[in-house]
């Protein structure tokens, strides 16, 4: 019984530590969010999460070398739209435009790629929650 017990107790802190970590990392986006100037693209915060993807140009984001700039690129958030009714279904749209990337200050730069890195953590809860509700619909 113990250790039934004790696996339901790991269980439990781990999904509270999620929420908590999601509820900070949402806060920590938001404030990165206008720090980087996005609110001059984008109308208000909420409004970024319709787009399907939000990707960078000019710096990697590969776990080995995260940040490390790509010579001779232009450093810019991207932003991928989808309509599925549109004759294009993918469009890219430029929220954030800050020159070559070799030019661009590295506190600026840092505080891009962790905003698009905070911004994927809480897209793939939003998946996650969408997946959650559509099994619902099986379950008797």
């Amino acid at each position: 019984m113990s250790s039934a017990l004790d696996r339901l107790k790991n269980l439990t802190n781990r999904i509270s530590g999620y929420e908590v970590t999601r509820k900070e990392n949402l806060k920590s986006l938001e404030e990165l969010f206008y720090a980087i100037g996005l609110d001059k693209k984008v109308q208000n915060f909420e409004e970024i999460f319709s787009y399907k993807a939000i990707n960078l140009s000019g710096a990697s984001l590969a776990p080995e070398s995260l940040g490390e700039i790509k010579e001779g690129k232009y450093f810019q958030i991207l932003a991928i739209s989808y309509d599925k009714n549109a004759k294009v279904k993918s469009k890219n749209i430029s929220l954030g435009y800050f020159g070559r990337a070799e030019l661009v200050d590295a506190s600026l730069r840092n505080r891009v790629v962790e905003f698009i890195i905070r911004y994927r953590f809480e897209k793939s809860f939003m998946t996650l929650e969408h997946y959650y509700t559509m099994l619902e619909n099986f379950t008797e």
